[in-house]
């Protein structure tokens, strides 16, 4: 028979093997949660190079906001339905040259509600779902203002007397009924909760200053849009928003979207001065001026530079500024569209480019070199004075 003291050390022989055997296993747990952590970091580390490497853009704020963009901005008036514009990429062409420009690193994407009578929107939102990008990662910028038809071809934003009929009765413009109606239906196209920056297409002059910037205030602080901007409008038009705006202590613009580039240089009178004196986001449209300050005279017009209504006749003091780009290009060994981009950003926040191609995007990705002083003054002295434009 077994003493009470011979038990008691088998019991506590018993005892330590358990203990011994439950550290043994920690053991094994915390080695196996070290070899795991240590995979997931060196993942995660080759995962920022990786991204490191495959983003050459620069971001930058816009103004004075907190907001930062992508330069250039991608901007997808090309995307959308071919019966609309013929120069328009459908469904099929378009996303891969989206992907293309996400992987690139470029982050922001400019829309409108009226491209293609809303395709281009819902491209956009597909491109996103489809290649599961966190929303927080894209800014996706859109307008509000025209009409949109329920069809994709017809070019309706233009059209003003659709607005006194039926199925157009408060789709457009600029009263607070018209702004939430486009809104929530360029939520449901692009498939999304918010808009980063919502823009006014144009100036409306049926509706007062106060409605809509009330409005936009309000979608604001609804959390459905997150910043606010214009397009293409008079100074006089653009400042007297935004001063109602301040003077009620409204959401103020952060952006102007207009037109500028080399061959068009009118907005240096008025618009970018008070954009410049405001903090005011300055990011143009038609900075390659249609095509025209990517290619040289000598080559053949594009379907777009054919078919655009935005394209005039080159005076002789265009074309030597764009023989100057050409020059200019080869002496820096880059695109010309490099050339009149590199000029541009000197003057804004970030142009917004449109492209049909891989190598158009390529080309629009800015690259690292300077333009000298001497550069900036040829490229700038044989411009001349031009009749304002679409207003």
């Amino acid at each position: 028979m077994r003493t009470s003291g011979e038990a008691d050390v088998e019991g506590c022989d018993a005892a330590q093997g358990l203990i011994d055997g439950y550290k043994t296993a920690w053991r094994d747990v915390l080695a196996r949660q070290k070899s795991l952590l240590t995979a997931i970091n060196q993942q995660l580390h080759s995962s920022l190079i990786m991204s490191s490497e495959q983003t050459p853009v620069k971001y930058v704020r816009l103004g004075k906001s907190g907001l930062r963009v992508s330069v250039p901005i991608v901007g997808c008036m090309s995307f959308g339905s071919s019966s609309w514009q013929g120069w328009v990429l459908n469904e099929d062409k378009a996303l891969p040259l989206l992907k293309a420009a996400w992987d690139r690193g470029i982050t922001t994407f400019d829309t409108a509600n009226v491209y293609s009578n809303g395709e281009s929107e819902r491209i956009v939102g597909k491109f996103i779902q489809t290649n599961n990008i966190p929303r927080n990662k894209i800014v996706v910028m859109t307008k509000c203002w025209g009409i949109v038809a329920d069809t994709p071809d017809p070019v309706t934003h233009f059209m003003q007397h659709l607005r006194n009929t039926r199925d157009y009765v408060n789709q457009s413009g600029l009263s607070r009924a018209a702004i939430f109606n486009a809104v929530e239906a360029s939520l449901e196209r692009l498939g999304t909760s918010y808009i980063d920056l919502l823009q006014i297409h144009r100036y409306d002059p049926n509706t007062s200053a106060e409605e809509t910037m009330c409005a936009l205030h309000d979608l604001v602080r609804s959390g459905k849009v997150r910043y606010i901007g214009a397009s293409t409008m008079l100074t006089w038009q653009f400042s007297e928003y935004n001063h109602v705006a301040e003077k009620n202590g409204w959401t103020q613009f952060v952006s102007m979207q207009n037109q500028y580039s080399l061959l068009y240089r009118e907005e240096e009178r008025e618009m970018i001065p008070y954009c410049l004196h405001k903090g005011i986001g300055l990011i143009p449209w038609a900075p390659l001026a249609d095509g025209n300050l990517a290619r040289p005279l000598t080559a053949e017009t594009t379907q777009r530079q054919a078919t655009s209504g935005f394209n005039r006749p080159l005076s002789d003091g265009d074309k030597k500024i764009i023989s100057t780009v050409e020059e200019l290009a080869k002496k820096h060994n880059v695109p010309m569209a490099q050339i009149a981009m590199a000029w541009a950003m000197l003057k804004v926040s970030s142009p917004i480019i449109g492209m049909s191609s891989p190598s158009r995007l390529e080309d629009a990705i800015l690259k690292d070199f300077k333009l000298t002083e001497d550069d900036v003054k040829r490229l700038e002295e044989p411009y001349g004075v031009k009749e304002a434009q679409h207003y």
